[in-house]
């Protein structure tokens, strides 16, 4: 038997500010506030797993150990979305010929190193907050 991923938790200093950008990167209509503050989003009422939001009082200090690949159908369009949405282009040390395109979000949470792969090629847009990679075919390619 297997689990069900419910929720990914992000810390963060503003709440709304991200849930907010993150429901418009990635169309999350459902929305619900807890009583602590924390900011939950997800697709529908139906769907996981949710994003979580929660407000930290101390700054990221290391790097992210999560970021989220995206893959939209027209890449230069997707990044213009998105940096009017608040991302900022971020170098992370990826190739200049890359097929992918690294944004941060609005809290401005950048990785360092070089993203692993897990496939041969990835084509695509990495969001790092929590990261963004769009593909410019519109798919990762194996």
């Amino acid at each position: 038997m297997a689990s069900e991923l419910l929720l990914v938790s992000i810390d963060c200093a503003d709440p709304g500010r991200l849930a907010d950008f993150w429901a418009q990167v990635l169309g999350y209509e459902a929305r619900r506030e807890l009583p602590s503050g924390t900011l939950l989003i997800a697709k529908d009422e139906q769907t996981t797993p949710w994003l979580a939001f929660l407000r930290v009082p101390d700054a990221k200090g290391t790097k992210n150990r999560l970021h989220l690949d995206l893959n939209p159908d027209d890449q230069e369009a997707e990044v213009e979305r998105l940096i009017a949405l608040g991302a900022t282009r971020a170098d992370v040390g990826q190739p200049a010929d890359a097929a992918w395109v690294v944004l941060a979000d609005p809290e401005r949470v950048l990785a360092r190193p070089r993203i692993r792969r897990t496939l041969d090629r990835v084509t695509g847009v990495v969001l790092i907050a929590f990261g963004l990679r769009v593909a410019a075919s519109g798919r990762a390619a194996a």
